[in-house]
This record gives C-alpha cells, sequence and structure tokens, in this order.
C-alpha cells in the first residue's frame, strides 16, 4: 500500500514541485478601454462639472462681446477676434477637472486596488485623458455653435476647419496631460484645483483678447512667446481663412514638448506615488 506525502498545506510532494502559473495579464488596450469608459462614466454623473466647463465659457464670451465689445471695437467686429480665445479657455477649464479626478483617486485608496490587478500603471492616466479629450472637443463644438448665435462668422474652408479642430485637439491633449501630472503631484484634491488654477490665467496674458502690441511693453515678450499664444493665431487664421504663417510650427512644437514633459512627469510620479515600476 503506497502512501501520498503531503506538502506544508495539504498538497502533494508532486504538486508542490510543479510550477505556480504565472498570473496572466489582460490583452492589449483592454484596460485602456476599461478606464476610458469608467472615466466617461463618471463624466456622467458629474453633470454640473460638465456644465460649468461649458457656461463659464460661453457667459465670458456673451461678457466680452455684449459689454466689452464695442469699447473694444467699435465697429461689432470683435467677436470674431475673441472667439478663439474662448475656445482655449473653455478646453483649460474642462481640463482642469483632470487634475481634481486624478487626485481624487490617488487620495481614496482606489489605486491601491488596481495595483493587486494584472493592468499596466498608465491605463488610468490613459483613461483620464481621453476622456477629457472627447469631453472637450463637444464643449469647443458648443461654444462655436453660440459664437455664431452671437454674430461670429467663419469664413474657414472644410478642410480650414479640419485644422482647427485638430489644433485644439492637440492643445487639449497637452493641457491635459499637464493637468493629469498636476493632480498625480497635489497631495489632496483641493491642492489640484489651486494649482491648476494658475495656468487658466494664461490666456488673459496672451493674444486671447488684445493684440499683444496693445499691452505694455515690459508685458509684450511674454505674452507674444508664451505656449498660448501661436496656439490662438493659429486658430485664428484658420478660422479667417488666412495665411498662417509660422505660428502653425510654433503650436504644435509648444504642444508636443508640453506633452512629452507632462507625460514623463506624469508617469515617474505616478510609478512613485502607485508603487508601480
Amino acid at each position: 500500500m503506497t502512501t501520498t506525502t503531503l506538502g506544508t498545506r495539504g498538497r502533494s510532494a508532486t504538486a508542490a514541485a510543479e510550477p505556480i502559473a504565472a498570473r496572466p495579464r489582460i490583452g492589449a488596450l483592454t484596460a485602456e478601454a476599461v478606464f476610458i469608459g469608467r472615466s466617461f462614466r463618471h463624466s456622467v454623473r458629474d453633470v454640473e462639472a460638465l456644465l460649468m466647463a461649458v457656461l463659464l465659457p460661453v457667459m465670458l464670451m456673451l461678457m466680452f462681446t455684449w459689454i466689452f465689445g464695442n469699447a473694444i471695437d467699435p465697429s461689432g467686429g470683435y467677436v470674431d477676434y475673441v472667439v478663439p480665445g474662448i475656445i482655449l479657455l473653455c478646453a483649460g477649464f474642462g481640463s482642469a477637472s483632470t487634475a481634481v479626478s486624478v487626485a481624487n483617486d490617488m487620495t481614496t485608496g482606489i489605486i491601491d486596488r488596481f495595483r493587486t490587478m494584472p493592468i499596466r500603471s498608465g491605463a488610468v492616466l490613459t483613461g483620464h485623458v481621453v476622456a477629457s479629450l472627447v469631453r472637450n472637443l463637444f464643449a469647443t463644438a458648443l461654444v462655436i455653435v453660440v459664437g455664431v448665435l452671437v454674430g461670429f462668422r467663419p469664413s474657414a474652408t472644410p478642410l480650414e476647419w479640419v485644422g482647427v479642430f485638430g489644433i485644439v485637439a492637440l492643445y487639449i491633449l497637452a493641457i491635459t496631460y499637464l493637468f493629469a501630472a498636476i493632480g498625480l503631484a497635489a497631495g489632496t484634491p483641493e491642492a489640484a484645483t489651486g494649482y491648476g488654477f494658475i495656468l487658466l490665467f494664461l490666456p488673459y496674458i496672451s493674444s486671447a483678447f488684445v493684440p499683444v502690441d496693445t499691452m505694455p511693453e515690459w508685458l509684450q515678450p511674454i505674452a507674444g512667446n508664451q505656449p498660448i499664444t501661436p496656439v490662438i493665431e493659429t486658430i485664428r487664421a484658420l478660422l479667417d481663412g488666412t495665411s498662417v504663417g509660422a505660428e502653425a510650427w510654433w503650436a504644435v512644437g509648444w504642444c508636443l514638448v508640453i506633452i512629452a514633459v507632462a507625460a514623463v512627469w506624469g508617469a515617474a510620479l505616478f510609478a512613485r506615488k502607485a508603487g508601480r515600476r
């Protein structure tokens, strides 16, 4: 009669000698798709934040057009000048919520649960960024529609409209990655809101609302050489149907630099805070 030698926890010696199968990883882009869906669901539930991201820029456009517009441009054409700046302002307000969402994820303990799952750590940030991109493109379209209702008359061709949404999408991607990194760097959602609010002032120190050459001389180099000015000038030229010139290259270059810096910074912060290497 033979007996089977049992291991420490009731496993046979033969079974104990067998290697334990590695935990399978989720297929390519599956985790990203899951987290994109998660971020979309959060956006739908947070209706107030979505409404504010659209209503605040629209209110600013109405204020600048109806209250300040005649003082700035008595001919009534100020709305054509200000819409590109309002578009980027809308993108900034919408993307700022990404910093708060990421900070919430990092402080509520949900990341600790994700660490136990066989997923790529970057999928969490990808979900936030992609959802923000789609959400803000939708808000941008609404802002343009409201601009048309109050007198905005663009002369862009269909190809130039594609260029407008391409530049806007690239800018949203850049600013969203930057806000995501800020959310990782912030200790609390409240701190993320404060840090992100600083970036929302940049459009005011640009050609968004007034030409750069009308600003004080000491401020003109800052306003003319910051990242947002070439983006606005590119969008304005495309909507007006005029020559874009070198501004488009500066706009694309600035956006790509911001994406690269924010992606590297965000990846390093996420790896350190989430315990992933």
